[in-house]
């Protein structure tokens, strides 16, 4: 994995934007519809109020993972890995990555929201600290939305 290189990069980029389509695509298979309706527009990944980051390995993105402030707080969104990328710990080292650059803006928690069809994610979040807490944001009282939050 040292060949893989994690970056900051515009959501807007059409690399970025065919990574978070993929992305899509796995949460509708999940949960059916479009994957995830929740606003979201690449100023919200702008600094200092974001950042998006992806994972580079031989010119191809294969996981991204952003933050963007909600209130005090960084909220995590687009946590994704491609299916050919996933079982090497990638998803460990973009949460971490995704960390450190919403403790470098100065938020003090990150908080997330995840659905009950995603035992990975879940596990991932849990082994990592993070605890449940409320709902929030553009899912909170739906059925299976699941948060959590970690102080950085």
């Amino acid at each position: 994995m040292q060949d893989i290189k994690i970056k900051s990069a515009g959501f807007g980029d059409p690399a970025v934007q065919s990574l978070v389509a993929e992305n899509l695509r796995d949460l509708s298979e999940r949960y059916g519809g479009s994957g995830d309706d929740t606003p979201i527009t690449a100023a919200d990944f702008a600094p200092p109020n974001g950042d998006f980051l992806v994972a580079v390995e031989d010119d191809r993105l294969i996981a991204s993972a952003g933050w963007r402030r909600h209130g005090d707080d960084a909220e995590l969104k687009r946590m994704f890995t491609t299916n050919a990328a996933r079982g090497r710990g990638l998803a460990r080292r973009m949460l971490a990555a995704v960390e450190a650059s919403a403790t470098a803006a100065g938020c003090k928690r990150m908080i997330l929201e995840t659905g009950d069809r995603q035992p990975e994610a879940i596990a991932l979040y849990e082994s990592a600290g993070y605890v449940r807490i409320p709902d929030f944001g553009h899912y909170a009282g739906h059925p299976g939305v699941l948060s959590y939050a970690k102080p950085l």
